[in-house]
Protein backbone atom coordinates (compact mmCIF):
# COMPACT_ATOMS: atom_id res chain seq x y z
CA UNK A 1 0.00 0.00 0.00
CA UNK A 2 1.22 3.58 -1.14
CA UNK A 3 -0.07 6.68 1.35
CA UNK A 4 -0.20 9.38 -1.09
CA UNK A 5 -1.39 13.22 -0.56
CA UNK A 6 -2.61 15.90 -2.82
CA UNK A 7 -1.61 19.31 -3.42
CA UNK A 8 -3.48 21.09 -6.08
CA UNK A 9 -5.30 24.46 -5.77
CA UNK A 10 -8.50 23.39 -8.59
CA UNK A 11 -11.11 21.61 -7.00
CA UNK A 12 -11.71 19.60 -9.88
CA UNK A 13 -8.53 18.62 -9.97
CA UNK A 14 -8.10 17.33 -6.67
CA UNK A 15 -11.49 15.56 -7.23
CA UNK A 16 -10.39 14.21 -10.12
CA UNK A 17 -7.28 12.44 -8.31
CA UNK A 18 -9.03 11.46 -5.31
CA UNK A 19 -11.40 9.07 -7.66
CA UNK A 20 -8.22 8.13 -9.23
CA UNK A 21 -6.75 6.80 -5.93
CA UNK A 22 -9.99 5.43 -4.72
CA UNK A 23 -10.28 3.28 -7.58
CA UNK A 24 -6.72 2.06 -7.44
CA UNK A 25 -6.50 -0.85 -4.82
CA UNK A 26 -2.69 0.08 -3.80
CA UNK A 27 -3.32 3.37 -3.18
CA UNK A 28 -4.87 5.42 -0.16
CA UNK A 29 -5.55 8.93 0.68
CA UNK A 30 -3.76 10.46 3.24
CA UNK A 31 -4.69 14.06 2.91
CA UNK A 32 -5.69 16.44 -0.14
CA UNK A 33 -4.88 19.88 0.25
CA UNK A 34 -5.41 23.32 -1.85
CA UNK A 35 -2.29 24.69 -1.08
CA UNK A 36 1.34 23.87 -0.15
CA UNK A 37 1.68 25.72 2.93
CA UNK A 38 -1.21 23.91 4.50
CA UNK A 39 0.33 19.92 3.68
CA UNK A 40 3.79 21.33 4.97
CA UNK A 41 3.94 19.97 8.20
CA UNK A 42 1.95 16.30 7.38
CA UNK A 43 4.22 15.87 4.16
CA UNK A 44 7.49 16.14 6.83
CA UNK A 45 5.96 14.58 9.86
CA UNK A 46 4.12 11.99 9.05
CA UNK A 47 4.70 8.67 6.66
CA UNK A 48 4.05 9.88 2.95
CA UNK A 49 5.02 7.50 0.32
CA UNK A 50 3.58 9.08 -3.11
CA UNK A 51 2.96 13.07 -3.39
CA UNK A 52 0.75 14.41 -6.19
CA UNK A 53 1.74 18.04 -6.55
CA UNK A 54 0.34 21.18 -8.82
CA UNK A 55 2.82 23.19 -10.37
CA UNK A 56 1.05 26.01 -10.61
CA UNK A 57 -0.14 27.27 -6.93
CA UNK A 58 -0.50 30.63 -4.90
CA UNK A 59 1.86 32.03 -2.36
CA UNK A 60 4.39 28.55 -2.96
CA UNK A 61 4.68 26.96 -5.85
CA UNK A 62 5.14 23.28 -6.19
CA UNK A 63 8.33 23.57 -7.82
CA UNK A 64 9.41 25.35 -4.59
CA UNK A 65 7.81 23.40 -2.38
CA UNK A 66 9.73 20.26 -3.51
CA UNK A 67 12.89 22.28 -3.43
CA UNK A 68 11.95 22.80 0.85
CA UNK A 69 11.91 19.28 1.30
CA UNK A 70 15.09 17.19 2.81
CA UNK A 71 13.58 14.24 2.39
CA UNK A 72 10.74 14.44 -0.46
CA UNK A 73 8.81 10.85 -1.06
CA UNK A 74 8.26 10.24 -4.66
CA UNK A 75 6.70 12.90 -6.31
CA UNK A 76 4.37 12.89 -9.81
CA UNK A 77 3.88 16.25 -10.94
CA UNK A 78 0.46 17.83 -12.25
CA UNK A 79 0.37 20.74 -14.23
CA UNK A 80 -1.44 21.44 -17.60
CA UNK A 81 1.47 23.89 -18.62
CA UNK A 82 4.36 21.48 -20.37
CA UNK A 83 6.88 23.63 -20.17
CA UNK A 84 8.05 22.56 -16.23
CA UNK A 85 8.76 18.87 -17.38
CA UNK A 86 12.42 19.66 -17.82
CA UNK A 87 12.69 21.34 -14.41
CA UNK A 88 10.19 18.45 -13.10
CA UNK A 89 13.57 15.85 -14.11
CA UNK A 90 15.85 17.78 -12.53
CA UNK A 91 14.33 17.52 -9.36
CA UNK A 92 13.88 13.77 -10.05
CA UNK A 93 10.49 13.38 -9.88
CA UNK A 94 8.46 9.77 -10.67
CA UNK A 95 6.77 11.23 -13.61
CA UNK A 96 4.74 14.39 -14.88
CA UNK A 97 1.21 14.13 -15.72
CA UNK A 98 -0.23 16.77 -18.09
CA UNK A 99 -3.55 17.98 -17.62
CA UNK A 100 -5.88 16.47 -18.15
CA UNK A 101 -4.99 12.84 -17.91
CA UNK A 102 -6.54 9.91 -18.45
CA UNK A 103 -6.98 7.26 -15.66
CA UNK A 104 -4.76 4.65 -18.24
CA UNK A 105 -2.08 7.86 -17.71
CA UNK A 106 -2.25 7.62 -13.95
CA UNK A 107 -2.08 4.40 -13.73
CA UNK A 108 1.35 4.17 -15.45
CA UNK A 109 2.87 7.05 -13.60
CA UNK A 110 1.52 5.16 -10.52
CA UNK A 111 3.42 1.56 -12.23
CA UNK A 112 6.71 3.73 -12.12
CA UNK A 113 5.98 5.04 -8.21
CA UNK A 114 6.12 0.80 -7.64
CA UNK A 115 8.62 0.32 -9.63
CA UNK A 116 11.30 2.54 -7.71
CA UNK A 117 9.38 1.54 -4.16
CA UNK A 118 10.13 -2.44 -5.04
CA UNK A 119 13.71 -1.87 -6.34
CA UNK A 120 14.74 0.39 -3.15
CA UNK A 121 15.41 3.22 -5.43
CA UNK A 122 16.61 5.84 -5.29
CA UNK A 123 18.80 3.97 -2.47
CA UNK A 124 20.40 8.25 -1.64
CA UNK A 125 18.96 11.32 -2.27
CA UNK A 126 20.49 12.69 -5.11
CA UNK A 127 20.91 16.80 -6.62
CA UNK A 128 21.04 17.65 -10.02
CA UNK A 129 23.23 20.50 -10.66
CA UNK A 130 23.49 22.43 -13.32
CA UNK A 131 26.95 23.50 -14.53
CA UNK A 132 29.35 23.99 -17.79
CA UNK A 133 25.92 23.49 -19.84
CA UNK A 134 25.65 20.42 -18.91
CA UNK A 135 22.92 18.23 -16.16
CA UNK A 136 24.68 16.47 -13.22
CA UNK A 137 22.69 14.26 -10.85
CA UNK A 138 25.56 13.82 -7.96
CA UNK A 139 24.82 11.04 -5.15
CA UNK A 140 24.89 13.32 -1.55
CA UNK A 141 27.29 10.64 -0.56
CA UNK A 142 29.93 12.03 -2.71
CA UNK A 143 29.89 15.53 -1.88
CA UNK A 144 32.75 16.09 0.51
CA UNK A 145 31.82 20.33 0.88
CA UNK A 146 30.65 23.36 -1.06
CA UNK A 147 32.17 26.41 -1.50
CA UNK A 148 30.03 29.77 -2.29
CA UNK A 149 31.87 32.81 -3.41
CA UNK A 150 29.96 35.47 -5.00
CA UNK A 151 26.70 34.32 -6.59
CA UNK A 152 28.11 30.86 -7.60
CA UNK A 153 29.03 27.78 -5.44
CA UNK A 154 31.63 25.11 -6.50
CA UNK A 155 31.00 21.50 -4.96
CA UNK A 156 33.51 19.50 -4.08
CA UNK A 157 33.80 15.34 -4.72
CA UNK A 158 36.72 13.24 -4.44
CA UNK A 159 36.27 13.09 -8.71
CA UNK A 160 35.20 16.56 -9.19
CA UNK A 161 34.53 19.87 -8.48
CA UNK A 162 31.56 21.45 -10.56
CA UNK A 163 30.60 25.58 -10.23
CA UNK A 164 27.51 26.64 -10.52
CA UNK A 165 25.40 29.71 -9.91
CA UNK A 166 23.02 29.06 -6.73
CA UNK A 167 23.05 30.92 -2.98
CA UNK A 168 24.54 28.33 -0.56
CA UNK A 169 21.56 28.41 1.64
CA UNK A 170 19.53 26.89 -0.94
CA UNK A 171 22.04 24.22 -1.97
CA UNK A 172 22.36 23.35 1.89
CA UNK A 173 18.21 23.20 1.64
CA UNK A 174 18.48 20.51 -0.58
CA UNK A 175 20.84 18.39 1.47
CA UNK A 176 19.56 16.25 3.99
CA UNK A 177 20.28 17.76 7.09
CA UNK A 178 21.70 15.42 9.67
CA UNK A 179 24.87 14.63 6.92
CA UNK A 180 25.81 17.99 6.36
CA UNK A 181 26.85 21.34 8.62
CA UNK A 182 26.62 25.10 7.77
CA UNK A 183 30.09 25.64 9.03
CA UNK A 184 30.90 28.94 7.91
CA UNK A 185 29.34 32.04 6.11
CA UNK A 186 31.11 30.52 2.66
CA UNK A 187 30.95 26.32 3.37
CA UNK A 188 29.18 23.83 3.87
CA UNK A 189 30.85 20.64 4.94
CA UNK A 190 29.64 16.82 4.91
CA UNK A 191 30.38 15.12 8.21
CA UNK A 192 31.29 12.18 7.31
CA UNK A 193 34.30 13.40 5.13
CA UNK A 194 36.00 15.09 8.20
CA UNK A 195 39.38 13.82 8.40
CA UNK A 196 39.75 15.51 11.92
CA UNK A 197 39.24 19.43 13.36
CA UNK A 198 42.17 21.30 14.57
CA UNK A 199 41.56 24.31 16.24
CA UNK A 200 38.90 26.16 13.80
CA UNK A 201 40.14 24.26 11.21
CA UNK A 202 38.06 21.02 9.61
CA UNK A 203 40.35 18.79 7.44
CA UNK A 204 39.28 17.22 4.10
CA UNK A 205 41.84 15.45 2.47
CA UNK A 206 43.85 18.78 0.90
CA UNK A 207 41.62 20.81 2.35
CA UNK A 208 41.39 23.15 4.90
CA UNK A 209 37.83 24.71 5.71
CA UNK A 210 37.57 27.45 8.46
CA UNK A 211 34.81 27.26 11.04
CA UNK A 212 33.00 30.26 11.86
CA UNK A 213 31.95 32.30 14.97
CA UNK A 214 28.13 31.96 14.45
CA UNK A 215 28.32 28.42 13.50
CA UNK A 216 30.32 26.64 15.70
CA UNK A 217 28.18 25.72 18.31
CA UNK A 218 25.65 23.88 16.08
CA UNK A 219 28.35 22.28 14.37
CA UNK A 220 30.25 20.86 17.12
CA UNK A 221 27.22 19.68 18.38
CA UNK A 222 26.11 18.09 15.05
CA UNK A 223 30.24 16.56 15.01
CA UNK A 224 30.69 15.47 18.83
CA UNK A 225 27.07 13.41 18.59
Amino acid sequence: MMRCVIIDDEPAARSVLEQYIADTPELELTASFKNALEARIVVKEKEVDLLFLDVNMPRLSGIEFLKTLNNAPQVILTTAYSEYALEGYELDVVDYLLKPFSFERFLKAIDKAWGKQEAGEPTEQVVTIKADGKLYRIGVSEIMFAESKGDYITVYTKERRLTFNQTLKDFCNQLPEPMFSRVHKSYIVSLSSIEYLEGNLIKLGEHSIPVGKAYKEAFMGKYTS
